[in-house]
């Protein structure tokens, strides 16, 4: 039975009958043969066809001046390309019945459409569409991934090339998956641990697809960065509503809180002013000058404590501006500054000193003003260098000695009855030598 010529993988393809001449040896340039391989086959004629077309096919590179080599390279590169575009069409018309369109090319490299943070969020929206758009592009053109275009497998250039195309793609999903969870993830403050999660999964792919110089593209890597900062971005725009809806309620409460007191106060004050005046109605025929003059003065003094109490109740701006530290909570040279509309101003401290903090706080200062909201503002501003907090500017803390707080209020008051510069803070310093050795 007649045997053809069996040329391995990467081999030029010989004329029909052709036979190795005495001494022949391969071209060293050549790739190596499988292990196993048969050189020589028995001939069909099915076989004899094809080779007579690949022997056509040579023979026209030939004349064109193309090394065979180049002619079985171009030719594989070409069966490839026709791979690709079969398997594309069995995946429209067979398989899962999913249609091939570009949502379908997006969940294949790792983009799920889930429910993204900036979704809900109206002014972030339009920026996320725009990069949304800007990554699909790089997905749908595959340049997501760089990677080596000339690497062989087996010797063979088009299932280098696949190879390359899969590694690609397995890669971009792990590496979308990645930035997907640090998106998902993402809470105010934490953009920084984010960024670097993501980057070392840009450098772990770099350092896998070394071979192949494969690595994800800096352009496709800055925009997920872009979108990370937009998350992070809403994040703190979100938190600083939620910080300011909670500061309101408090607000609120305080208010009710003082409404409450002074109605309370004020019914309280009209009910003792109607016992003077029965008690003076009684004594104003009777012979006791004294005891006549007594009462009234008396009265006068309600009358007094009336008008203050509805003064308070409709200039919402009067009311006590304090300064109070904790020094076990807080250290030394920490004061917090604020206001209270309260009657008892210390009600508000003692709320201040719930069990949020390990120790109660220390009165340095309380003084009523008929504008606290104005001295509290003056007095925030003029230690807006030392806050503690420079993201909230509501936590009105500051690096303060207690004594500068009392040179500035008397610089704007004019005079303070009551300052007290040393925090007693007993329950600190009771405790203090209980607590374990640093």
């Amino acid at each position: 039975m007649a045997t053809r010529f069996n040329p391995p993988p990467g081999w030029p393809t010989p004329p029909s009958g052709w036979v190795p001449p005495a001494g022949w040896n391969p071209d060293p340039e050549w790739p190596p043969a499988p292990a196993g391989w048969i050189l020589w086959v028995e001939a069909e004629d099915s076989t004899d066809v094809v080779m007579q077309t690949e022997e056509a096919e040579t023979n026209v590179s030939d004349n064109s001046g193309v090394s065979a080599i180049d002619s079985v390279e171009s030719l594989l590169e070409t069966i490839a390309n026709l791979e690709s575009q079969l398997a594309n069409q069995s995946r429209q018309l067979t398989g899962s019945g999913i249609e091939l369109n570009d949502q379908a090319v997006l969940q294949e490299m790792g983009i799920y459409r889930y429910n993204h943070p900036l979704e809900d969020a109206a002014s972030y929206r339009e920026q996320l569409k725009t990069l949304e758009s800007e990554m699909d592009d790089y997905v749908k053109k595959g340049k997501t991934v760089l990677a080596a275009d000339m690497f062989t497998f087996d010797g063979s250039l088009a299932r280098g090339r696949k190879l390359v195309s899969d590694l690609s793609k397995l890669m971009l999903r792990a590496y979308n998956s990645e930035a997907d969870n640090c998106i998902r993830s993402l809470k105010s403050g934490n953009f920084v641990t984010a960024k670097k999660r993501l980057e070392a999964s840009v450098q772990a792919i770099e350092k896998l697809g070394s071979i192949i110089e494969m690595r994800i593209n800096p352009d496709f890597h800055a925009l997920r960065i872009r979108e990370l900062e937009l998350v992070a971005d809403y994040q703190m725009k979100l938190q600083e509503e939620k910080e300011r809806a909670r500061e309101q309620r408090e607000l609120l409460r305080e208010q009710r809180k003082v409404e409450s007191e002074l109605a309370n106060e004020r019914e309280r004050l009209d009910k003792e002013r109607q016992h003077y005046i029965s008690a003076i109605g009684a004594l104003e025929d009777s012979d006791d000058a004294s005891a006549l003059s007594e009462l009234k003065s008396r009265l006068d003094e309600i009358e007094k404590a009336i008008e203050d109490n509805d003064y308070r109740a409709a200039n919402v701006r009067a009311g006590y501006v304090y300064v109070i530290s904790n020094v076990g909570a807080f250290g030394h040279n920490i004061v917090k500054i604020g206001l209270t509309r309260r009657l008892e101003p210390r009600d508000r401290i003692q709320e201040l000193s719930s069990a949020s903090v390990p120790f109660p706080f220390d009165i340095h200062a309380l003084f009523f003003s008929e504008d606290a909201v104005t001295l509290e503002n003056e007095l925030n501003k003029h230690f807006a260098s030392k806050r503690v907090n420079w993201v909230n500017e509501r936590r009105e803390f500051f690096f303060v000695d207690p004594v500068d707080v009392r040179e500035v209020l008397i610089e704007k008051v004019g005079g303070l009855l009551e300052f007290t510069e040393l925090p007693n803070a007993s329950e600190y310093l009771q405790s203090k030598k209980y607590w374990p050795e640093s």
